[in-house]
């Protein structure tokens, strides 16, 4: 393993957060704060509690996994794509640097940036509604599972697109609907059975249950199911990306 390429990516990836602060790690979490403020805030207190409850405090997961979920896929998706796209990926291409250490590499930049998002967002939830942990090492396995999924599509994305169009699609068209879907706002208990089952063949909603069964205790499905659920979206993501490396052969071995 070339841990020195590893860091030398790492670092890269994480200097382009640091010089665009702002807009990297600031714009999405004012972005999230907005909604903690009118949904939290303003309108929870007119809302009836879910699942016993406080709306506002029910929400605070889906948005965190939400915001989690999707710069995790914009980080490696755009970051690795614009390497293809300036054609300096040709320079690691000329390194000793295999398809595992880039991987790592991109996969936990992006990690980082996702938990440093999630992490001040939580934080600023405090401000707006009362929160309770009841699981704390639960919501860090889920901060820290949910991003490297997301990031592995992401990096699937970014082999596979032709420009940067199909990257802001399947984030705006596929990933925030599914999102949404998989209760984000509600609880999925409290649908009608139809869309109830629909809504159990939506990988998203098991993260978001499982992350709200770490946070209050309860989730719309046990959190062995949610857990699992997760680990085998985590191996299709890692299979799925290294079919894309073999077809491709974009690293050396």
């Amino acid at each position: 393993m070339n841990f020195y390429a590893v860091r030398a990516i790492y670092s890269a990836e994480l200097a382009k957060v640091r010089e665009g602060f702002l807009v990297s790690v600031m714009a999405p979490v004012l972005s999230t704060a907005l909604y903690f403020l009118v949904f939290g805030a303003v309108l929870g207190a007119r809302i009836a509690p879910a699942n016993g409850v406080g709306y506002g405090s029910f929400i605070v997961p889906g948005l965190i996994m939400m915001s989690l979920m999707m710069q995790a896929i914009s980080s490696t998706s755009f970051g690795f794509y614009f390497r293809r796209f300036t054609g300096t990926l040709s320079e690691i291409q000329a390194a000793p640097v295999s398809n595992l250490e880039l991987t790592l590499a991109f996969v936990a930049a992006s990690v980082t940036k996702s938990v440093i998002i999630g992490v001040i967002m939580l934080l600023s939830a405090t401000l707006f509604v009362p929160l309770k942990i009841s699981h704390p090492f639960g919501v860090l396995a889920f901060f820290l599972v949910t991003p490297v999924i997301f990031s592995l599509i992401g990096l699937i994305l970014g082999c596979c697109a032709k420009s940067f169009e199909p990257l802001n699609a399947v984030q705006l068209l596929i990933v925030t609907p599914l999102t949404f879907l998989g209760g984000s706002f509600y609880p999925v208990s409290a649908l009608p059975d139809f869309w109830q089952s629909v809504s159990h063949l939506n990988p998203i909603f098991y993260l978001i249950s499982g992350m709200r069964w770490c946070f209050y205790g309860q989730g719309d499905v046990p959190i062995i199911l949610s857990a699992g659920m997760s680990i085998m979206f985590l191996v299709l993501a890692a299979t799925g990306l290294a079919l894309v490396y073999q077809r491709g052969a974009l690293i050396s071995e």
